[in-house]
């Protein structure tokens, strides 16, 4: 690939895996670029609005982390939100140019399947038998029983005493135990 030089990169567009969208949605359309602030800024205003109803977030490859952060973002302010997600892969083509074009070689196209993700958060009921669906407020639940369980894991952990390598600790200055010392030769 030395004698290429990517030129450019066409994404081949893919239809929402949501059906039944109202016309006048907005599309957060998250980037690996984007600012999380300045998305969550524009996305909140409007959804504290009556008007908005529904909003979707999508974002593909890197992006896809910062998607679902500002998802939880959106969620922790906005209490009461229903939330589908959906998981899909777009195409695009990365067509590549010889950097010498009378050296004979070819123009190459290579096809990447990149993950992405799409999520739907609605002021409305959505359609709980849908996969990928949230209700509100069921995160809540899903960390208080997660914080009940690592307390009582913390309880059990205290009891052990510390690292659990006994008298003589596997730290190269924990040599003959308590009473001694490590000196160096």
């Amino acid at each position: 690939m030395e004698n290429y030089k990517k030129s450019k990169i066409v994404e081949k567009p893919s239809p929402l895996p949501f059906t039944n969208l109202p016309s006048d949605i907005i599309e957060m359309k998250v980037k690996d670029g984007s600012k999380i602030r300045n998305l969550m800024g524009y996305a909140i205003s409007k959804m504290e609005s009556d008007s908005v109803r529904q909003i979707l977030f999508t974002g593909s490859g890197k992006a896809i982390s910062k998607t679902i952060t500002c998802v939880e973002i959106m969620k922790r302010r906005l209490t009461g939100l229903h939330q589908i997600t959906k998981v899909l892969f777009k195409q695009t083509e990365e067509i590549w140019e010889p950097i010498v074009p009378e050296a004979g070689l070819d123009t190459l196209t290579v096809k990447r399947n990149i993950p992405a993700i799409c999520i739907l958060l609605s002021k409305d009921a959505l359609d709980s038998q849908e996969p990928g669906y949230q209700a509100p407020g069921s995160f809540d639940a899903f960390w208080i029983e997660t914080l009940k369980a690592e307390s009582q894991g913390q309880i059990k952990r205290k009891q052990g005493g510390g690292r659990g390598a006994g008298r003589t600790g596997k730290h190269p200055r924990s040599v003959g135990g308590r009473g001694e010392s490590y000196k160096k030769p």
